[in-house]
């Protein structure tokens, strides 16, 4: 839409050729116009904004290698270099406080203070220095036929029970003892090493025991008359 405009030439002058003046737009089609770029315009801002702190957070994160497990450790068990790896993660101190990679070599040769798993990382809570034969123990080692232990594998530190049992030219006393509802002799003992299965199936186990104790195991272990039970939690 346009108008025109006479302008005269002078006193009594015919009037001139008329000039076009260009209409003004409409304000509200102008505000229109400009909404979507500011739409867009704060989209922009704020998805920057985001990746502007994603990208802080992950350059203030402190990225270390710690050591983590390579296969399963078993409690009691001395850990060895094959064991572990190195894994590097963001460090967050109030939840997780791994050993650092640089002291791989002061987790090897401890034992594990309780059953590792493959790929998670060690901690100081997962290491013991504390010996398998306390003060005033005696160390029994015991040649156990299949059968006379768990099919379980028996690790170090495991606590267990040596249970007496009846040989074949005490069936009287058996009868009597299960007349009598007598328990069977039992004696604690803690696994510290598990030796390997022989040709036959045999395996030698070495027990701690009481001081007191150790001459009396070992009379046992030489009939062949006893078995090894692991022990309830909190028994040994």
């Amino acid at each position: 839409m346009s108008s025109t405009v006479t302008r005269p030439d002078g006193a009594g002058a015919p009037a001139g050729p008329s000039v076009v003046a260009p209409a003004a737009p409409p304000r509200a089609l102008t505000a229109r116009r400009r909404r979507p770029a500011l739409i867009g315009l704060s989209v922009a801002l704020i998805a920057a904004g985001g990746l502007l702190g994603a990208f802080a957070v992950l350059t203030t994160g402190q990225h270390k290698a710690v050591v983590a497990l390579a296969k399963p450790v078993a409690e009691g068990a001395v850990i060895t270099d094959a064991d572990l790896t190195e894994a590097s993660i963001t460090l967050d101190p109030a939840a997780i406080k791994p050993i650092l990679a640089v002291n791989r070599d002061a987790v090897v040769g401890k034992r594990a203070a309780n059953n590792l798993h493959a790929g998670a990382l060690v901690t100081k809570e997962d290491l013991t220095d504390a010996p398998l034969i306390a003060a005033g123990q005696q160390l029994v080692g015991v040649l156990l036929k299949p059968g006379q232990l768990p099919s379980t594998p028996l690790t170090p530190g495991t606590a267990v029970l040596v249970v007496s049992t009846p040989g074949e030219d005490s069936a009287a006393a058996a009868a009597a003892n299960a007349a009598n509802a007598a328990p069977p002799f039992t004696m604690k003992a803690k696994v510290v090493r598990v030796g390997d299965s022989e040709t036959t199936g045999n395996r030698t186990v070495d027990l701690a025991v009481a001081g007191t104790d150790g001459p009396a195991l070992a009379a046992r272990a030489a009939t062949g008359r006893i078995a090894v039970i692991v022990a309830a939690k909190g028994q040994g």
